[in-house]
């Protein structure tokens, strides 16, 4: 009897054992759920609009990196857009894509100044590059028709919003008031090629500005970065560039105008 409940129990222990086995190849002998791979988010968007600029057209974009954070947020413009630009002053207002959101911009605008400005060396053709940091509907509040007009464009952001150094320049409806590098080169004597302002109104920095001279563009430049002075504080939350960059593309035969190198950053209530 003895020996027919051995024989009897040793079906049942290899029946135990392929269980085991069939589950541990399903469920891999733990309880924690197995790891998601992490969802690339990199890319190249555009706005869902073009722009009609003259002779050609630009497109705004955003480059991001495998995590959403943004590497590149700028313009791209035909190499027509150059061509057959009037003698009189024009704007173009370029649509953010979407996912220009985890940034602190909300709308680009490109002006073009054929007669320049001062100081003197503006005094050319330029094209003035603004990313806001504001709507395009507050950006159009920005007139002499509001009573306030003239207070709100002359109060300063306290000095930790501004880069060290910078002093006002000129205000101007519809943009607000400029501040600029008096240390800047083309002031120093050397040629202007570009250079990179800020711009305040009541009293908050809303928009930032790579101003970048025609016969520059005319070059066909190869990419060149640059750094800019960034204020000690911010007063709008999002990732925000510490420098921009020019290039011309021969492939696509178009100009690329953009922020790059971004860090994020926490408003503080100026």
């Amino acid at each position: 009897m003895s020996g027919r409940h051995r024989t009897s129990r040793k079906p049942v222990i290899r029946g135990m054992a392929l269980l085991c086995v069939v589950a541990g190849s399903i469920l891999s002998c733990s309880d924690t759920p197995p790891a998601t791979a992490p969802v690339d988010l990199s890319g190249t968007f555009y706005g869902n609009t073009t722009t009609s600029m003259v002779a050609g057209s630009g497109r705004a974009y955003i480059t991001l990196d495998a995590a959403g954070a943004p590497t590149e947020l700028g313009l791209a413009i035909t190499e027509a857009a150059l061509v057959a630009l009037p003698t009189t002053s024009l704007e173009f207002v370029f649509t953010l894509p979407s996912q220009a959101s985890v940034t602190a911009y909300q709308h680009a605008v490109v002006n073009w100044v054929p007669t320049g400005h001062e100081p003197t060396p503006y005094l050319v053709p330029h094209f003035d590059v603004h990313f806001y940091m504001i709507s395009a509907q507050a950006r159009n509040a920005i007139t002499p028709n509001d009573p306030a007009y003239a207070t709100k464009l002359a109060l300063q952001p306290p000095a930790d919003f501004l880069p060290a150094g910078y002093v006002m320049d000129m205000g101007m409806p519809r943009m607000g008031m400029h501040w600029r590098d008096p240390a800047a080169p083309e002031l120093s004597g050397q040629p202007f090629t570009s250079t990179y302002l800020y711009g305040s109104y009541d009293g908050k920095i809303i928009f930032v500005e790579p101003m970048i001279a025609k016969s520059y563009l005319d070059s066909k430049p190869s990419l060149v970065k640059r750094s800019v002075k960034l204020p000690q504080l911010g007063s709008t939350t999002g990732y925000q560039a510490t420098g921009y960059s020019t290039v011309y593309d021969e492939t696509k035969h178009e100009y690329r105008i953009a922020l790059v190198d971004f860090v994020r950053v926490v408003a503080t209530v100026p």
